[in-house]
């Protein structure tokens, strides 16, 4: 299977026991949790740096993880881990563009795979909505214990609530002193009405800049004519599997 590297920042000691805090919740949440998003209201809360470091947290405890990267709108995740070698993503899966065998990565963190997001989408509501997504994730259930997806801002855009329905619970993480009580509120019943269950809030104090309303003016721009396959062309994932070899691959991997 294809094979990257990442880079992940170093973290005081105050931050890693929190981390340690979430990932013992998670774990007693229960086995049926085995699909959790991670996901914000808006955009710069650090929910990437929170669904990465929780992935790897789980991943030192020798559990099989899987990595996705779901914000196929504005996506900074192989930018910020530094990830070498990516040429293709999710998008290119979705679109019957690539298959399993094509997007799945082996990392340099033992028992951690990643799915990055792959090329801005015009549509990427349909990409999420289509069979093919569904299928995918059923495929993934049976290979690895958790499957962390790092999902765009509820708050923002819809992607995260059609995600949402095909998750087994969700992690929320707010900026302290940056978003309004009535906007978590908001995120907190779409969540509910996608009937996907809260596991948690992250509070998160960092300082950072704030982007409110980036994400408006982001999106509907810098998009390329990528796309144009359809679902109804796409092989079944099963058969891509078979074909490449990819869950033996995957087993191989994380019995190492």
């Amino acid at each position: 299977m294809k094979k990257t590297t990442i880079e992940l920042e170093s973290l005081n000691y105050a931050a890693k026991e929190e981390l340690k805090t979430l990932r013992t919740n998670i774990l007693f949440c229960g086995s049926d949790k085995q699909v959790i998003m991670v996901t914000s209201a808006v955009m710069g809360e650090g929910k990437s740096q929170i669904s990465t470091r929780l992935a790897v947290s789980l991943a030192e405890l020798k559990k099989k993880v899987l990595l996705i990267d779901m914000d196929l709108r504005k996506s900074v995740m192989v930018s910020r881990l530094k990830a070498q070698g990516i040429d293709k993503g999710l998008t290119h899966f979705l679109s019957g563009q690539g298959t399993m065998a094509d997007v799945v990565y082996s990392t340099n963190v033992p028992k951690l795979h990643m799915i990055f997001s792959g090329p801005y989408a015009p549509n990427p509501t349909e990409l999420l909505s289509g069979e093919r997504f569904q299928k995918m994730l059923n495929s993934l259930k049976a290979l690895y214990d958790y499957i962390i997806i790092d999902a765009p801002p509820l708050g923002m855009v819809v992607d995260g609530a059609i995600i949402a329905k095909s998750c087994d619970g969700a992690v929320m993480v707010l900026e302290s002193g940056a978003v309004k009580y009535r906007l978590a509120q908001r995120v907190k019943a779409k969540l509910e009405d996608a009937g996907c269950p809260i596991l948690g809030v992250v509070l998160n104090k960092i300082d950072r800049r704030k982007t409110g309303g980036y994400y408006g003016k982001y999106y509907g721009k810098h998009y390329g004519k990528y796309y144009g396959a359809s679902d109804a062309n796409a092989e079944k994932l099963h058969e891509d599997a078979k074909r490449h070899n990819l869950e033996d691959d995957i087993r191989r991997d994380l019995q190492k």
